[in-house]
């Protein structure tokens, strides 16, 4: 029996292909939760720890499993000896850590001997995908060093997940102001919907394959500039203006031109992403000259979208101001994306759990254009 088949808009825009647990977006409202609780209220409230517990288990941790957990995680952070001899070579490819970690995530399944979550009960799938979320981290930043000629820094157990990460990346102490604001920053991109890296995973994890074989996969989706590269680009952005008198002139001669502006614009908000009003404000409690022109370009770029593209709400993105704070925290913005990747791995390892426990492969189907067939094959 042949499956009915149905047209569907490009780019499966506001399909819905399965039900979930994790999370959801409203975009016309301007909001978004993990479970049944505020992204950004978590941001503003809980450890990176404590919602990373949450978006396995369903609920928030009291105070001696947040402790347990903390240090569960904090355990799984080294790199397994086999995978740290291949990340020399890996950084001298001179690919950036976020092609560097497609490897390193694939070597370190093997490694840790993972199998198919297809064969696995679901606290063996969890425990799988701690250990890779741990290590994302310590690949990345180890990646990052080894290409600038540094030694990796091994992790402390004694950090926060957050701190150590800065620790690792500078081989110094995090200021507790930029641990908090970068852990604030990552809490609020564990997980955001259905996106491109979060689908990949699932359409992985649906085919029965390992951990590290999903999350390998949603790195690769991560990668492109229309997903998670936005970030630097966005600083680009402030980088090019300079001047918050020159951002009308700039914005124009980039729409004309028919070039996005990055930092600007969202496939699901129609009002202002909860993400960049947090951002804006951990931001401007640091302040500064970088700050300030961020806010003033902010206002013009909107009023000149706005004047250009009416009826479109054209507000700023998670990247825009999220970069900000990176560079303010003192992180390097070839880290911008690979410090995403640190949080969403977990959005996309809850993902795959979720998936897993559905046991239908995702198989699409596709409308075929080419020219008609069969037509005889030509002799040579």
């Amino acid at each position: 029996m042949t499956t009915p088949r149905t047209d569907v808009p490009r780019g499966l825009a506001g399909v819905v292909v399965t039900e979930t647990s994790i999370g959801d977006v409203r975009g016309a409202e301007g909001f978004y939760h993990y479970r049944q609780y505020s992204a950004v209220d978590l941001a503003r409230t809980r450890s990176f720890e404590d919602v990373w517990y949450l978006m396995v288990h369903g609920d928030l941790p009291d105070a001696p499993r947040s402790a347990a957990f903390a240090r569960r995680t904090a355990a799984a952070r080294e790199v397994p000896e086999a995978v740290r001899g291949l990340l020399p070579a890996l950084a001298a490819t001179g690919g950036g850590p976020l092609a560097g970690l497609r490897t390193a995530l694939s070597a370190t399944g093997a490694a840790l001997g993972l199998r198919p979550v297809y064969d696995l009960a679901p606290e063996e799938r969890a425990e799988d995908a701690l250990r890779l979320c741990a290590v994302v981290p310590t690949l990345l930043t180890a990646l990052h060093r080894l290409q600038h000629g540094l030694e990796p820094v091994a992790p402390r157990s004694d950090l926060s997940h957050a701190a150590n990460y800065l620790y690792m990346l500078s081989g110094q102490e995090p200021d507790p102001r930029h641990a908090r604001a970068v852990e604030q920053y990552l809490v609020s991109t564990i997980d955001h919907g259905f996106n491109a890296s979060t689908f990949t995973g699932r359409v992985i994890a649906s085919t029965g394959a390992d951990l590290a074989a999903c999350l390998t996969g949603a790195v690769g989706a991560l990668s492109g500039p229309l997903h998670g590269g936005a970030p630097s680009r966005a600083l680009d952005t402030l980088d090019a203006i300079a001047d918050p008198g020159r951002a009308d002139s700039w914005v124009r001669e980039q729409v004309l031109a028919g070039a996005r502006i990055m930092g600007f614009g969202h496939p699901v908000y129609r009002t202002e992403d909860p993400r960049s009003r947090m951002l804006r404000e951990i931001a401007q409690g640091f302040g500064g000259d970088l700050v300030d022109l961020a806010v003033a370009v902010e206002q013009r770029v909107e009023a000149v979208l706005a004047e250009l593209k009416p009826g479109r709400a054209l507000h700023t993105n998670v990247e825009y101001y999220a970069g900000v704070v990176m560079e303010l925290c003192g992180l390097p913005r070839e880290m911008f994306t690979p410090t995403f990747a640190t949080a969403r791995v977990v959005g996309w390892s809850a993902n795959v759990l979720e998936q897993a426990q559905d046991g239908k492969i995702i198989r699409p189907a596709a409308r075929y254009t080419g020219p008609t067939p069969p037509r005889p094959v030509p002799a040579l």
